[in-house]
């Protein structure tokens, strides 16, 4: 592949899709040269430092065309006449016809947008997320005769209907997801060989393991109480109401702190909740929080804890880069064992593992870790030694590089 690739993203930049981040940026550093098509502008208030490093121009498609209706009529005129244009009304006429709804609409909008304003060199367009962004880049292809590929992660997969997810997979030139569990699920729906397995891996320079020892706590003493923390979104598919439950039912001769990292549509609920289950005073709910501020509170907690679970609209999480992040500071975890969250820890290896939804046994985990400081570092010095090995960056870009004709192994 030569020339330059337009990178299809829903929001940019985002806090909680560092991943997204990193991985553009060691693709920018190892010669492949992007354009950014973000279909939001931010709301984050923060910005990871990984965010001013990276090269790429950002250009803003219309997140609703009503706000912008000249600049879609403009180039809905200039492309209604070309081939492209006819094949692509064409595949998204039969996609409305299954999916009657003004996102549907939206979709086709942005991507003539997407299509008119490209620079002349793309070659090549990528999404990320196998809905509405990996939409966008396949009409827009068509426009402009450019083939396209995806990155498939979590919601977008389990929250899409099969014809949707199968049609797009038959149409992308390569489709790359995150787990095992996802590419299983998504190859019985591709051609044999589209659809390939590239974990995010995690930038281990930007996360050194930390210079101090952690103190052994053990939940003993009412003025050192034992720190637990979670990052995550405040959204049903994190469990973070499961894992307050379960600080709830733990005995009172523990003493404890939790901290909770992360935006999202549910915080004053989670604050509420705490309230009600009369644990306010021992949790802390900092909303979202630039990637530095986050590796702080990894280096003070004793533990971390992630309860995922599936949502009610079928979304849930594929391998959390929480995870990663946290074990590669030594960090002992204490997660909901779904999706590809095993392909991560193994139970009583490199961290403990609950069913997703089970407060008592969440709870009984909780106690265990909060009294045995012994458990938490041999958990955590086995998990920063499974992140090392099998989860490093420059390991796993590898395989990515190449598709896009970069990096070390690249092919034509």
């Amino acid at each position: 592949m030569s020339g330059t690739v337009a990178f299809v993203l829903k929001g940019y930049p985002r806090l909680s899709e560092t991943f997204i981040a990193q991985e553009i940026r060691a693709l920018e550093m190892r010669g492949l040269d992007i354009r950014i098509f973000s279909l939001r502008h931010p709301t984050d208030r923060k910005r990871h430092p990984i965010t001013g490093e990276i090269q790429a121009p950002v250009g803003y498609l219309p997140e609703y065309l009503h706000d912008t209706p000249w600049r879609v009529v403009r180039v809905w005129r200039a492309l209604r006449g070309k081939a492209g244009y006819r094949a692509a009304w064409r595949r998204w006429r039969d996609d409305f016809r299954r999916d009657r709804t003004r996102n549907r609409i939206r979709r086709f909008g942005q991507a003539l947008v997407l299509a008119h304003e490209m620079p002349a060199d793309i070659t090549h367009i990528h999404a990320h997320f196998l809905h509405t962004p990996a939409s966008v880049a396949r009409y827009a292809a068509l426009i402009r005769g450019l083939d396209w590929s995806c990155s498939a992660h979590a919601k977008d997969i389990w929250t899409s209907e099969d014809w949707e997810k199968s049609e797009k997979l038959a149409d992308c030139a390569w489709a790359v997801t995150c787990t095992r569990a996802n590419r299983d699920h998504l190859a019985a729906l591709a051609p044999e060989g589209r659809v390939h397995l590239t974990y995010h891996g995690l930038d281990l320079k930007r996360f050194p393991p930390p210079e101090a020892a952690r103190p052994a706590r053990d939940g003993s003493r009412p003025a050192d109480p034992v720190r637990v923390l979670t990052v995550g979104r405040a959204v049903e598919k994190k469990g973070h109401e499961d894992l307050l439950t379960a600080l709830a039912r733990l005995p009172d001769i523990l003493h404890w702190r939790f901290e909770h990292i992360g935006g999202g549509p549910l915080q004053a609920r989670l604050a509420g909740e705490a309230a009600r289950l009369g644990i306010a005073e021992r949790c802390q709910f900092h909303g979202a929080l630039a990637q530095d501020e986050v590796l702080a509170a990894y280096r003070r907690a004793d533990f971390f804890a992630l309860m995922s679970r599936e949502a009610a609209d079928g979304g849930r999480d594929s391998l959390p880069n929480v995870l990663m992040e946290t074990q590669s500071q030594g960090l002992a975890v204490l997660a909901a064992e779904i999706s590809a969250i095993p392909e991560l820890i193994a139970p009583h290896e490199n961290g403990l593992l609950v069913t997703p939804g089970d407060v008592t046994g969440a709870a009984a985990a909780l106690a265990r870790l909060i009294g045995e400081p012994g458990l938490r570092a041999r958990l955590g010095a086995q998990g920063q030694r499974t992140v090392n090995e099998k989860f490093a960056l420059d390991g796993c870009i590898e395989s990515l590089a190449a598709r896009f004709g970069v990096g070390d192994r690249a092919v034509a």
